[in-house]
């Protein structure tokens, strides 16, 4: 059980928040000083992960963009799916926002749980960034300098540009396009073999964080760790019921989408992993839901590259948590760029391997509302928990969009 890296760090992060409370508690000034010194290795390592996010962003947008494209416009059906998932993925976004104003209006971080953890956290929120006006937000779209946005971690703006480049790569010839979208794909795979060296060190980065916390939060943060993982893991409960609701109003047979989905949903809990169910996914559609070959093998391969349903609830989710600790009011505007960037940086994303894709898809959301990324780590600490719930969701809405898709196909070729 040890060997897998999730576990390491769930226990890494347990000790760290029981030894910096103990010394809190019982250490006196000799103690605080000397976890404040351990604390340094833990903002190396965090500094680490920031390094890599705007690179991998941009390449991973601009390849992924040059693929979608090439998907596209291979046929009817295929712009067609990838209209729909579009579609879905702002759904996603929009209801992830509107299920986190219910659910802390219901059950709030409250004021002590929330300090407690934000007095963890070495860094504020950047509030110059909070509220931008209409005028601002339509004029700041398109960065006037790239590598100042870059620098600056102005991520809606450079999340535009990546955007156009990747279209604009696409009406290259086919020699040149390749040459390109091969360049930035190998440094989106540097990018991930760096963040995996780090990942690697998590166990003694989460650590050093945590000792932080529990020093400063004591055992408060626990509670409000807690809150968090039944935060994230009822939104993506919510999106799963709306992948059924997908089945039920594109005129599928209810029952036996569910009989169709339910073993999926098994094979999806154990193996945490969409890639894992594609063989299940492409059976049941057949067999249970008389999905055409043709159909599934295009639509299904296609859901689980570009798209996963609870990826903008869950990073939103995680950002907007955040929020609430920090006791932020973000502007209609800056919830609207942190949309457009949810939808963006979520569907970029989406291949790469789970503790990469958790902060490099999350950070530059809390970028770009302002918030700061020191409590990120320790939230990866936990996303064991939530991501059964995102991977059962996900195969959820895959086959329901599957399906509903090939209703409106021929039934033969």
């Amino acid at each position: 059980m040890l060997r897998s890296l999730s576990v390491r760090v769930v226990i890494a992060l347990l000790a760290g928040l029981a030894v910096g409370a103990a010394a809190a508690a019982f250490g006196g000034e000799s103690a605080k000083r000397a976890i404040e010194l351990v604390e340094s290795v833990g903002a190396l390592w965090l500094n680490a992960l920031r390094m890599t996010v705007v690179p991998l962003i941009f390449a991973v947008m601009v390849t992924g963009i040059a693929g979608v494209a090439d998907a596209a416009a291979t046929g009817r059906l295929a712009a067609r799916a990838l209209a729909s998932i579009v579609a879905l993925m702002t759904f996603a976004a929009v209801f992830s926002l509107g299920f986190a104003q219910v659910f802390y209006a219901v059950w709030p971080v409250t004021g002590a749980a929330a300090a407690a953890l934000r007095a963890g956290a070495s860094a504020a929120p950047d509030l110059a960034k909070a509220a931008p006006t209409f005028v601002g937000f339509v004029s700041g779209l398109a960065p006037e300098n790239a590598l100042k946005a870059a620098s600056e971690n102005a991520i809606l703006p450079l999340v535009v540009f990546a955007a156009f480049f990747g279209f604009a790569a696409t009406r290259l010839p086919q020699a040149r396009r390749q040459a390109l979208t091969d360049l930035f794909d190998s440094i989106g795979q540097v990018m991930i073999t760096i963040v995996r060296w780090v990942l690697w060190a998590a166990p003694v980065g989460v650590f050093a964080l945590a000792l932080g916390v529990g020093l400063r939060a004591g055992v408060g943060a626990a509670g409000v760790i807690a809150h968090y993982v039944a935060a994230i893991v009822l939104g993506n409960i919510g999106i799963t019921v709306v992948g059924y609701l997908i089945a039920l109003f594109g005129r599928i047979d209810f029952g036996r989408f569910v009989r169709a989905v339910a073993p999926v949903q098994v094979t999806a809990f154990a193996t945490q992993s969409s890639l894992a169910c594609l063989p299940a996914m492409i059976e049941r559609c057949r067999d249970d839901l008389g999905v055409p070959d043709r159909v599934s093998g295009l639509v299904l391969p296609m859901t689980v590259s570009v798209m996963r349903i609870t990826g903008p609830v869950a990073n939103f989710g995680v950002a907007l948590f955040l929020v609430q600790v920090y006791g932020l009011h973000p502007s209609a505007m800056t919830y609207l760029g942190a949309t457009l960037v949810t939808v963006a940086t979520s569907m970029a994303s989406v291949g790469l391997p789970g503790q990469v894709s958790f902060f490099a898809s999350i950070a530059p959301i809390c970028l770009s509302l302002g918030l700061p990324v020191d409590l990120l780590p320790i939230l990866i600490a936990v996303e064991v928990i939530p991501d059964i719930f995102r991977t059962i969701g996900n195969v959820t809405a895959d086959m329901a969009l599957t399906a509903v898709l090939a209703k409106g196909e021929p039934a033969t070729a």
